[in-house]
C-alpha cells in the first residue's frame, strides 16, 4: 500500500510537471512574454518543492506523513484552481509556483522517505516500481494535457488539472504511521541536521545532486518548444515526450532491479546512467531527422528513469534509515538551486542564441560535472557496498500506539 501511494503521488506530482512543457507554448503566446520569463513557473513550482522539503519532513516526523501529504494533495489542487483565472504571468508564479510547489513539497519528500523505512535490502526495487509512476503519468499527461488544451483552451485545461491534483489526499490515507527502533538512537530533527551539515559524504552527495538537477528538467520544459522550432506540430511534438515517458517507465524498473542485483555501491550505477543522460541531453541539438530524435528520446528517457530510483536508494546507505526524513528534506532543499535555474538559464540561452542548442548542451555539461562528483563517494571504488542500512526492527503505530510485531512474521526483514 505504501508503494501504491507512492506511485500515484509521483504520478500527479512530477508526471505533470513534466508534462507542463505543453502548457508552456500557450502561457508563451497567451501573456506575450519571453520564454525566459514564462520558464520561471515551472521553476519556481520545482524549486518550492525542493526548498520547501525541510517542512514537510520536519511535520512527517512530528505528525506522520498521512495528514502532511493529504494536506498537501489539498494545496496542490488550490494552485491549479486559481491558476485558471490568471490574467498575468505574476498569478501563474504565484498559484502554480508557490500555492501548488507548497502541496508538492507536502507530499514527494514525506512519501519517498516514508517508503525507504518500510523497506531495506529491497529498497531500490520498491523506489522503482513507486517511481514508474512518473513515467506512466508522463507517458498519459503530455497528450492529454495537449488535447485538453485544444479542446478547451489552457483555462480550462488547468481546472481539470487541478482535479487530478486533488487525488493526492487519496495517497496520504495510504501511508500508514511507522516507527523503527533506529529512531530513537539518532535524537530530534535539530540533532539530525548538526550531523548532517558535518557528514562530508552526504554534502558532496548533495552537491552532485544539485548539479544533476540543473539539467534534469530541461527537456520537459523545453523540448516540445525546440521541436516546434524544427517544424513540428504541437501534437507530434508532445508525444515525443510519451516515447520518453514509456522509457523512463522502463529504465526505473530496469534500474531498481538492478540496484539491489548489482554488487557494490549503488551510487556507481547513478554515476553511469547520470553519465548517459548527460550524453544524450548534449545531442539533443546535433539531431535533426525524425528518426535520430526519436532514438534519442528514448536514449534520454531510459537512462533519466534510471537514475532517479537509485537516487533516492544512495541516501540511506549514507546516513541510515533513522535520519531518512530530515536528510532528504535537506537534500531536496539544497538541489532546488538547481531546480530553480535550470530551466530559466536554458530559456534564456534560448532568447540570446534564437534556438536551443546551447541550451541542451549546458544542461547536459551540468549532469556529468555531477556524474564526477559521485566519484568521490566512500567505497566508490571498492566491491562491495558499506551500507549503513540494514533489515530493521520495525514497530506498526497507528494512531498514537505502539505494537511491536514479533520477526517470525516476516515484518523484521522486509
Amino acid at each position: 500500500m505504501v508503494v501504491l501511494s507512492a506511485f500515484f503521488q509521483s504520478a500527479l506530482v512530477f508526471g505533470v510537471l513534466r508534462s507542463f512543457g505543453v502548457f508552456f507554448v500557450e502561457f508563451v503566446a497567451a501573456f506575450e512574454e519571453q520564454a525566459a520569463r514564462v520558464s520561471w513557473i515551472a521553476s519556481i513550482g520545482i524549486a518550492v518543492q525542493q526548498f520547501g522539503s525541510p517542512i514537510g519532513s520536519a511535520l512527517s516526523t512530528k505528525l506522520g506523513p498521512r495528514p502532511v501529504v493529504m494536506t498537501g494533495g489539498i494545496l496542490a489542487a488550490l494552485g491549479m484552481l486559481l491558476a485558471s483565472f490568471a490574467t498575468s504571468l505574476t498569478h501563474l508564479y504565484l498559484s502554480i509556483g508557490l500555492l501548488s510547489g507548497s502541496g508538492w513539497a507536502l507530499t514527494f519528500t514525506p512519501t519517498l522517505a516514508c517508503l525507504s523505512r518500510y523497506f531495506s535490502r529491497r529498497r531500490s526495487l520498491a523506489m522503482g516500481l513507486a517511481l514508474t509512476g512518473v513515467g506512466l503519468s508522463s507517458f498519459a499527461f503530455a497528450p492529454l494535457f495537449q488535447w485538453l488544451i485544444s479542446n478547451y483552451a489552457w483555462r480550462g485545461a488547468l481546472l481539470l488539472v487541478s482535479a487530478l491534483s486533488l487525488h493526492l489526499m487519496a495517497c496520504g490515507a495510504l501511508l500508514r504511521p511507522l516507527s523503527l527502533t533506529e529512531d530513537t538512537s539518532v535524537g530530534g530533527p535539530g540533532a539530525q541536521l548538526t550531523s548532517l551539515f558535518h557528514h562530508g559524504p552526504f554534502l558532496r552527495y548533495t552537491i552532485a545532486l544539485t548539479l544533476i538537477n540543473t539539467g534534469y528538467f530541461i527537456p520537459y520544459v523545453h523540448l516540445v518548444a525546440h521541436l516546434q522550432d524544427l517544424g513540428w506540430d504541437p501534437l507530434p511534438a508532445a508525444f515525443l515526450l510519451s516515447v520518453a515517458a514509456i522509457s523512463d517507465l522502463v529504465g526505473r524498473v530496469a534500474s531498481g532491479w538492478l540496484g539491489d542485483a548489482v554488487p557494490g555501491p549503488v551510487a556507481r550505477l547513478l554515476m553511469l546512467w547520470t553519465t548517459l543522460t548527460g550524453v544524450s541531453l548534449a545531442l539533443f541539438p546535433v539531431a535533426q531527422a525524425p528518426t535520430i530524435l526519436v532514438v534519442l528520446a528514448v536514449a534520454y528517457g531510459f537512462t533519466s528513469g534510471a537514475l532517479t530510483p537509485v537516487a533516492f536508494s544512495v541516501l540511506p546507505e549514507l546516513v541510515g534509515t533513522g535520519r531518512i526524513y530530515c536528510g532528504l528534506g535537506l537534500v531536496q532543499m539544497i538541489e532546488s538551486i538547481g531546480g530553480l535555474l535550470g530551466a530559466p538559464l536554458s530559456g534564456y540561452l534560448r532568447d540570446v542564441t534564437g534556438n536551443y542548442t546551447a541550451s541542451f548542451m549546458v544542461a547536459g555539461a551540468f549532469l556529468l560535472a555531477g556524474s564526477g562528483v559521485l566519484t568521490t563517494l566512500p567505497h566508490f571504488f571498492s566491491c562491495t557496498s558499506a551500507s549503513t542500512s540494514r533489515p530493521q526492527d520495525l514497530v506498526i503505530e497507528p494512531l498514537d500506539t505502539k505494537i511491536p510485531l514479533p520477526k517470525e512474521e516476516g515484518l523484521g526483514e522486509d
